[in-house]
């Protein structure tokens, strides 16, 4: 009788243990998956930029959205929502315009029927491959971002199948590593395109980083050089790779 007691015992022991382990590896697992959710979500695998006009922060530079950028080019076609221009070094680019973008000719104040045919122009905005949501668009001097300043700048159009080329202009950051840093928006990162264009007009800016130094990287899309326009503190180009 003790013998088949004890033997009871043991065993709904056992499954007692067996369905504990069972709760704790589903419990674990929950944890688990609740931890890898919460980590994809995090600000560092987060692309979108965060802060407004005259924000200096931003999202992680592990960008797979929209982000502030711009370009220079010459207007072709227009349409009620927008235009598209082709910038110096031969790169298509589509405008959409909204009601918050805002237009100047030169340093003054402008509409858009300003925007014509032909014109040379600087786009602000936020931009996603070669398309524009634009914020500001300038009317520019004639020859600005015409193909004899891409051309004195060094830029080399994109062509596809051509390996992109392989130098460097200027000062790089020290310790730069390309994916570092914090991608910015508002004020500064207008500042800092609108510097990179001048000195590199060719291609798009799909996004400007602030680097660990304070510095800023400026990402080039749409040629084979250069891939990075780096502008410092004061948001003076000083370099490019």
């Amino acid at each position: 009788m003790f013998s088949r007691k004890l033997t009871r015992s043991i065993a709904v022991g056992a499954a007692a243990i067996a369905v504990a382990g069972g709760a704790y590896g589903i419990v674990s697992a929950t944890s688990s998956s609740s931890s890898a959710a919460a980590s994809s979500s995090s600000p560092a695998a987060s692309s979108s930029p965060a802060g407004g006009p005259g924000s200096g922060g931003g999202g992680s530079n592990a960008r797979s959205g929209p982000a502030a950028g711009g370009s220079s080019g010459t207007v072709g076609s227009v349409s009620t929502s927008g235009f598209t221009i082709t910038t110096s070094a031969g790169q298509k680019v589509t405008v959409n315009e909204a009601s918050a973008t805002t237009y100047q000719n030169g340093t003054s104040p402008a509409s858009a029927s300003a925007i014509t045919t032909g014109e040379s122009v600087l786009v602000l905005g936020t931009v996603s491959s070669t398309t524009i949501t634009a914020t500001q668009v300038t009317v520019q001097p004639a020859g600005s971002g015409g193909s004899a300043a891409s051309s004195a700048a060094g830029v080399v159009p994109f062509q596809r199948g051509a390996p992109a080329a392989s130098k460097q202009v200027g000062q790089i950051p020290a310790n730069y590593s390309q994916g570092s840093g914090t991608i910015v928006g508002g004020t500064t990162a207008s500042k800092a395109t609108e510097a990179a264009l001048a000195a590199y007009p060719g291609g798009v800016v799909d996004r400007v980083v602030k680097l660990s130094n304070g510095e800023y990287e400026v990402h080039y899309i749409g040629v084979n050089w250069p891939h990075h326009i780096f502008v410092n503190q004061d948001l003076k180009v000083v370099g490019a790779n």
